[in-house]
């Protein structure tokens, strides 16, 4: 069985939030289409232990510590490899990957980020040799859908100027080996205009054709 990694980085609960709200109702409509075919795995970053990355359990770029140089270490920097292992290898086992956040600071949280910086480990997610460096999630085919909420209502003209998470995670992920990347936009959430319920309507319709082209592509592999 296939599976899907949702991934949620806000500090409100469900209920209160944009974006989880709109995360929830993607998978719903999702696992409602592919229930044959996908078991959903969840994680909250802002409920869940992600290492604070630093020089000691590292040998070089991206190069996690093992062998004698682990077996030296503090018991809580061994808990921070095991840690850090355990989230590359939970990412490599999904097949479909879907993070919902908020827009802060023009960007993501950042524990999205402090995340991405954990499961770069070289060996596992990249690839690095020399001055090189290749994803090495393109053995299969995956999807990838980022679900950002924010305040405001952007025109598409100056998007690129606004949503730097959303280029962000586009060119990341591409590099990392996946090249199905939708994104997925609950605007004006703050405006008097619109509003959270009626954000989230607008956005409802995005969220339908999304998970229709990832079960489509889901039926053909």
């Amino acid at each position: 069985m296939k599976k899907l990694l949702y991934i949620t980085a806000n500090t409100k609960p469900e209920d209160a939030s944009a974006s989880k709200t709109a995360g929830r109702r993607f998978i719903n409509n999702f696992i409602s289409k592919n229930q044959n075919n996908y078991a959903v795995e969840e994680l909250d970053l802002y409920n869940e232990n992600i290492p604070e990355i630093n020089h000691r359990i590292f040998i070089g770029r991206g190069q996690l510590v093992s062998g004698d140089i682990y077996n030296s270490l503090s018991e809580e920097d061994k808990k921070k490899v095991d840690r850090i292992n355990a989230l590359c290898d939970q990412f490599l086992s999904a097949d479909t990957y879907v993070i919902a956040a908020p827009m802060w600071s023009l960007s993501c949280p950042s524990r999205l980020k402090s995340y991405l910086d954990c499961i770069m480990v070289n060996d596992k997610i990249i690839k690095i040799s020399g001055e090189d460096a290749v994803g090495l999630l393109d053995d299969k085919i995956r999807n990838m859908v980022y679900i950002q909420s924010c305040g405001e209502i952007y025109p598409k003209i100056f998007s690129s100027k606004f949503n730097h998470a959303i280029n962000y995670f586009r060119d990341v992920f591409k590099f990392l080996g996946i090249n199905k990347f939708e994104s997925i936009l609950i605007e004006g959430t703050d405006t008097s205009s619109i509003g959270t319920d009626k954000a989230l309507e607008n956005c409802q319709k995005d969220i339908e054709n999304v998970v229709t082209k990832f079960s489509k592509d889901t039926s053909t592999v």
